[in-house]
């Protein structure tokens, strides 16, 4: 008869390590992989945020490039959800030359007409969805509440104009700045003139 002999318990506590340090290995390769997969979700999500935060710093960049009606124009065309991407485009500058928007008329004169004739051929021709902003301006001679109307009568005279020439006016609005927004000094002549303006400005 044989006769079973009982194990050591020095042997028992070997087996008990070695089987642990298996159990050890796998759980230390499942958390490592685990881990990195983490780690690699992490760093892409990074990735994008850093990549997001550069395009908003080239956006505010683009911005503080523009003038001050532009910048309050996209600001405004985008609050009211009139933009698909919100960025600018150019802008179109109608002025007092001796000719053009002589002190406290909005007529358009034929050079005028003849510039944004061009204009809406070119936007039918590009045939992008842009959103054009019509901003009124005036020197500062007679009482601002007088100016701010004036302006309004000149960008209306603009949105009027082109819609005449096929552009929707639903791709339109006007604004007013008045005697609010001078791109020369009143003091002389010639800065009066330059300020007795429109300028369109076309965002997309």
């Amino acid at each position: 008869m044989i006769q079973m002999l009982a194990p050591k318990p020095w042997m028992v506590g070997a087996v008990l390590i070695a089987s642990l340090g298996v159990t050890g290995c796998a759980t230390h390769k499942y958390v490592d992989q685990h881990v990195g997969a983490v780690d690699t979700k992490i760093n892409g999500t990074q990735s994008q945020v850093e990549a997001h935060q550069g395009q908003l710093a080239a956006h505010d960049a683009k911005l503080g490039e523009l003038d001050r009606t532009s910048r309050e124009a996209l600001d405004r065309a985008m609050a009211a959800g009139k933009l698909a991407e919100g960025k600018f485009m150019y802008s179109i500058v109608l002025q007092d030359d001796g000719v053009k928007f002589k002190s406290a008329k909005y007529k358009l004169s034929d050079a005028d007409q003849a510039k944004l004739t061009e204009l809406a051929g070119k936007l039918k021709a590009d045939n992008k969805n842009v959103y054009l902003e019509i901003q009124g301006h005036t020197d500062s001679m007679g009482p601002p509440p007088y100016n701010m109307e004036l302006g309004e009568e000149r960008a209306e005279a603009v949105r009027v104009f082109l819609n005449q020439q096929g552009i929707a006016l639903s791709r339109m609005s006007t604004i007013s700045y008045g005697e609010t927004a001078p791109i020369a000094p009143n003091k002389t002549r010639a800065g009066r003139a330059q300020n007795r303006r429109v300028q369109i400005v076309v965002l997309a």
